[in-house]
């Protein structure tokens, strides 16, 4: 019977996704190469379930029925054939992703999904194999996957609207804010927005306006507040486009419009600055703790859902 949520990949993404489809109550199978790596991938996958349950986004009870639920495997063709939707969460590789999907395609039924979480690929190059690329579809998940609400659903040049609709539906199941993405371009939707934001800050650390850590408190302490539940096109409404079309017109004429990433960000690169690994990048990270930063990143993420979720119960 085909009833089973099956992960390709158990890494960081793949373990969150995971936990995400075996809390909405779905039989899940996280596949990866070998035995080890499906033990550690359903280890992070309990520790997400355990994070999500110890903070009220998931009951006692759900814990425990996600963690029967959740199940692993090493063989593609076993865990295809209980199959009822894939999500692929492997290495960042077109050819990699390419062969796998081909060889979904030829295992599946036409009526079983196929889905990349790829998040710089398009989904149209990663089906070009298959011979029913209209069931391929890409499911982007935020990191952290077990956290964020949104699910980036795009289609390909040849996905079908119902099967991307009816996995609209599905990860609205998985306490999910998915989104439809109709088009298949680089960058999706989110990451779009995000690149011009992250462009805009490079820029003003370059041209010396503000510090990196003002650039980052300005984000997180001011817009950032509102995002939740406040979009920009909601703002604009809100404030009238006559004034909104007024700012535009006087900022945007002194706001960074280069087509490739910026000197200074290359110039970092170039020095061996990279961020935490190098121990230095915008930040001097010999006095920063990254670990500390992320854990206070996901206590803000899971008390915001929270919050979100008692809004949109009001």
């Amino acid at each position: 019977m085909r009833s089973s949520v099956v992960v390709i990949g158990s890494g960081m993404m793949g373990s969150g996704i995971g936990a995400m489809a075996a809390l909405a109550g779905n039989q899940t199978i996280l596949v990866d190469l070998d035995q080890e790596k499906v033990k550690a991938g359903r280890d992070r996958a309990f520790q997400c379930i355990a994070l999500r349950t110890e903070n009220g986004l998931n009951t006692p009870e759900e814990a425990e029925r996600a963690r029967q639920l959740l199940t692993t495997g090493t063989d593609i063709e076993e865990a295809a054939s209980k199959a009822r939707i894939v999500i692929e969460a492997i290495t960042e590789d077109l050819q990699i992703k390419q062969h796998l999907f081909s060889r979904l395609d030829s295992l599946l039924p036409s009526d079983v999904p196929i889905c990349s979480n790829t998040s710089g690929l398009r989904i149209t190059d990663i089906a070009e194999k298959c011979v029913h690329p209209e069931r391929t579809m890409t499911t982007h998940f935020w990191l952290p996957a077990h956290l964020v609400p949104l699910v980036e659903v795009v289609m390909g040049d040849s996905t079908s609207l119902e099967m991307a609709q009816n996995m609209i539906c599905e990860l609205k199941g998985w306490k999910k804010s998915p989104v439809l993405v109709r088009r298949d371009l680089p960058g999706q939707l989110a990451n779009r927005i995000f690149q011009a934001m992250i462009r805009e800050a490079v820029s003003i650390v370059a041209s010396g306006l503000a510090s990196a850590e003002d650039v980052d408190t300005a984000i997180s302490c001011g817009m950032a507040m509102r995002f939740p539940e406040w979009g920009p096109l909601k703002h604009l409404d809100a404030i009238g486009l006559e004034l909104g079309l007024k700012v535009q017109d006087s900022v945007l004429p002194g706001i960074c419009a280069e087509k490739e990433a910026g000197s200074y960000l290359r110039q970092l690169v170039e020095q061996g600055e990279t961020g935490v690994a190098a121990g230095k990048g915008f930040y001097d990270w010999s006095k920063r703790d990254i670990h500390k930063d992320i854990a206070k990143r996901d206590v803000f993420i899971m008390e915001a859902v929270k919050v979100t979720q008692r809004l949109e119960q009001c």
